[in-house]
Parts: structure tokens; sequence; C-alpha cells
């Protein structure tokens, strides 16, 4: 019954008006429910034990999907209705709400947003609803601001406080790769080829590609690998037996004390990436190759890694302009 319903209002979309199409929903499901046995409804929360069951088979990571369950089920215990007659300004002012009693930023904000636009278009996409209420409700317009990299200077000094083999080895991996913390920690030994100094990761959704590293992280890596007596495939193992892989909660407590060792506040996993991207740019590699390396399938995301060096721009200025 509901397919049916469904493609009737597909072909009376070019002829109605949104209230209008609403209001035919409404009487033909009244109707043909009158005619038929009754049916058991479906809740929200199967509703989003399906939407999670379709994006687990995807290849999103376990991250993501946590994300998309805490999101979207806090967002169903506030606008309690049925997903069917959930509205656009029933979303506006859950979003405006959200922002307020939580004090979060535009950022914060326009990620719910995402989540949410995410289920609905599933939903929609699924015919279970007849048109997403996100669909009018566009991204959060926030500022943009240039986002800081690694200096070669703070690198040296993140190098010159490492105690152990294995953390000066992580440094110079993440910064010659910018592969993701979750890669990193998902590496086997098996999947490094220290000859050709690469190896294999695989990226979000699954997707394989090959990275590539420099002499020094080949030498430290070796070094490590070397002088460890333990058993386990993983690249990157607890200093402290039994010597189990290492988590990214591992990695990113690791480099924020490293970096406030010598007074740097930000140090995190991720800004070794975004720092190999705009060194890579800086010294003419092709954007193009600069998103195989990272994994982007959207240029756009690799552009906003790549933030050119500002003392780049004075210099080309004096060059081309003064």
């Amino acid at each position: 019954m509901e397919e049916k319903v469904v493609t009737i209002l597909n072909e009376m979309t070019e002829y109605l008006s949104l209230p209008q199409m609403k209001k035919l929903q409404e009487v033909m499901l009244r109707i043909f429910a009158e005619k038929e046995p009754e049916k058991r409804q479906i809740s929200n929360e199967e509703y989003l034990e399906m939407f999670i069951a379709a994006k687990s088979i995807e290849g999103c990571s376990n991250r993501t999907i946590s994300y998309y369950r805490s999101t979207i089920e806090t967002m169903l215990e506030s606008v309690s209705d049925p997903v069917r007659k959930i509205t656009t300004e029933d979303m506006r002012l859950y979003l405006s709400e959200y922002q307020k009693r939580n004090n979060c930023s535009k950022v914060t904000v326009d990620n719910i947003r995402r989540n949410i636009s995410s289920f609905f278009s599933w939903l929609e996409e699924e015919n279970y609803i007849l048109k997403s209420p996100m669909r009018r409700i566009h991204k959060i317009k926030t500022n943009q601001q240039v986002k800081e990299v690694i200096s070669d200077e703070d690198i040296e000094k993140l190098r010159d406080h490492c105690n152990c083999k294995r953390d000066l080895a992580m440094i110079d991996l993440l910064y010659s790769t910018g592969i993701r913390v979750g890669e990193l920690v998902n590496l086997n030994i098996k999947d490094v080829d220290f000859e050709a100094r690469e190896c294999i990761v695989f990226g979000k959704g699954g997707k394989e590609r090959k990275v590539y590293f420099d002499a020094k992280s080949k030498l430290h890596l070796m070094s490590y690998v070397d002088s460890r007596n333990d058993d386990n495939p993983a690249l990157f193992v607890t200093l402290d037996a039994p010597h189990d892989r290492l988590k990214i909660s591992g990695v990113e407590i690791r480099m924020r004390q490293l970096g406030r060792s010598i007074n740097l506040l930000k140090i995190h996993p991720h800004k070794f990436r975004r720092t190999m991207a705009t060194r890579a740019i800086d010294k003419g590699m092709p954007i193009e190759q600069v998103q195989k390396i990272l994994g982007h399938s959207q240029i756009d995301t690799t552009m906003q890694y790549a933030m050119v060096n500002q003392s780049n721009v004075k210099t080309s200025h004096r060059k081309y302009i003064s």
C-alpha cells in the first residue's frame, strides 16, 4: 500500500504544492488504511536501527556509526513526533535550541545538521517518507579560519624530545605520509615495504591506497621494529606488556604530551596530516597527487587541508607585483 501511495505522490509532485501534497498523502494513507488489515507501525527507534545497518553495510567506521547514532537518538528524543510527521520547522527549531542549550559553535551545529540530513535523505530514498524535512535547511555558514601547521623547527623539537624509538617512528611516519591516525593504528608490520619506502593503508570506507615515507622515517621505523621483542603483528604497540596494538586515543595522548613538553599546546595527529599536505603543495606537488596521497574522493577536501604558507605568498608578491 505504501509503495502505491509513494508512486501516486511522485506523479503528482509537479501539479501540487507541498501543503497540498502533504494533505493528499494524509488522506490517501487514511483511506487505504481503512481498506487494508491493520499493519504494525514502524517506530522511530526501528527506523534508526535500519539506517545504522545501512551505514554499516556502506563501510562507515565504528566511530562514524557511533556519531550518527548519538546525534540522531538525541534528536528523536527531543522531537517526539513520528519521523513521517517531522517538519522543516521542527528541525530548524531543534537545531536552534540545540546550539543555545549546548553553547556550541556553528561548526558543531553544522555537523549535527549534516548527520540528521543524512538520516532523512535515507528515509526518503527508501520511500519511508515523502520528502526530507532537511532539504531546505542548508549548510550553516562558518568563518573559514586558516588552520595552523607544524613548523620545521617544531618538528625537530618534537623529535629531540622523544625518549623512545616508537614515538620517533610515529612522528616521522605521520609527518612524511599524512595518514590518518585511524590508518596509523591499523597498520601491521607486513603492510610496510621498507625497501620501496611505502605501505598499504585502508582509509574511509575500507578504500585501499599506497602511501610513501622518506628515508628518515625508514631508518626510525626499522630501528623501532628491530628493538621489539613481542610477537604482535601491529606496527605500533603499547610500551608496556602485553604490548597490545596502540589505539587512536593512545596516539592522541602521546602527541599531546610531546607537544606540551616543548610548550606546544595544539599538537595532535591530524595536524601532521595538514602539515604534510601544505608542505607538498608549497614545494610544487600537483594538488591531484596530494589528493591521491591523502585518500580524498573530492579535491575540495584536499584544498581545505592545504593552506598555502603565508611566507610563500609574501615572497611571490614581491617577485611578481613589487
